[in-house]
């Protein structure tokens, strides 16, 4: 496979020392790639589309954070590419789900050339659509990612989304939303749709959450006080999400959501429900 390397200098925890340690040890591994370097998804697409006219089934190494991954994922063409992480972002959740701590143990992971298939989940909107490697996020949680100021994530990095979302609890919204599987029908105040197990780093949300394997979990906080998320936000911290009584699980390899919320997914905010989200086995091969 030929070697691509997508570098985004703006993610949370870039250095320039890193990367070029990085490249060096790629190139002392007979893997010398072609480096790109972006900041925007358009940036992201234009040069996965560069990519494919030079090879069918790349080797596509993405040093960023979770937002340039799913962007990179965005502009991939399916089962066709192999998938490699080098966190550099300011969570970092996908290299957390795969056990990658550092940049330097990403490039022996690569060099190594052991590989999953990674699953996704499919996000459809009235006039768009967005693969997500991680979670969709509708409700509380797309307020959360939508208000972030951009520049605090670089500078407060987890502390930005808690300013943001200290300030979604001034300005509640009390509305509902249903969700809608093959089996239920639930009505919540928020929904985040899970692929992988962890949310937000090393907390885990979905313990039954597997990238390599097809299915999504649908987990939704139906309360609309804000005494609920205080409480689920203490348990997710403690490591009890799996038994907390405000959550309720839904396995599902495809839903519908109604009603108006916004969405974020992978950290990044998207649009607004309604929505329609799918499960989408074997995407790619990834690097672990």
């Amino acid at each position: 496979m030929k070697p691509f390397l997508f570098v985004n200098h703006l993610s949370g925890s870039y250095a320039r020392k890193r990367i070029n340690m990085a490249i060096t040890r790629l190139k002392n591994a007979g893997m010398a790639p072609t480096v790109f370097s972006v900041t925007t998804p358009s940036e992201i697409f234009s040069c996965c589309r560069e990519i494919y006219e030079s090879d069918n089934s790349p080797l596509v190494i993405v040093a960023g954070g979770d937002g340039t991954i799913n962007a990179v994922v965005n502009g991939l063409l399916p089962n066709t590419a192999t998938l490699a992480v080098l966190p550099i972002g300011t969570s970092n959740v996908l290299a957390a789900e795969l056990g990658i701590k550092s940049v330097k143990n990403g490039i022996k992971r690569i060099v190594k050339g052991k590989t999953q298939p990674l699953s996704v989940g499919l996000l459809k909107l009235e006039q768009s659509s967005h693969r997500f490697v991680l979670m969709a996020g509708i409700g509380l949680d797309g307020s959360v990612v939508r208000d972030v100021w951009p520049m605090g994530k670089r500078l407060l990095k987890q502390g930005a989304y808690a300013l943001s979302a200290l300030l979604s609890a001034f300005k509640w919204d009390r509305s509902l939303i249903e969700v809608i599987t093959a089996d239920r029908r639930i009505e919540c105040h928020s929904v985040i749709i899970c692929s992988a197990s962890r949310y937000g780093g090393d907390f885990i949300l979905s313990p039954e959450g597997d990238v390599f394997s097809p299915g999504l979990t649908a987990v939704c906080i139906s309360k609309n006080k804000r005494r609920s998320y205080l409480r689920l936000a203490y348990e997710i911290f403690c490591g009890k999400a799996d038994i907390s009584n405000e959550l309720v699980r839904v396995p599902a390899n495809g839903l519908e959501i109604r009603g108006s919320k916004p969405i974020q997914i992978d950290g990044d905010f998207v649009g607004y429900s309604p929505a329609r989200i799918t499960a989408v086995p074997n995407f790619a091969r990834i690097i672990v």
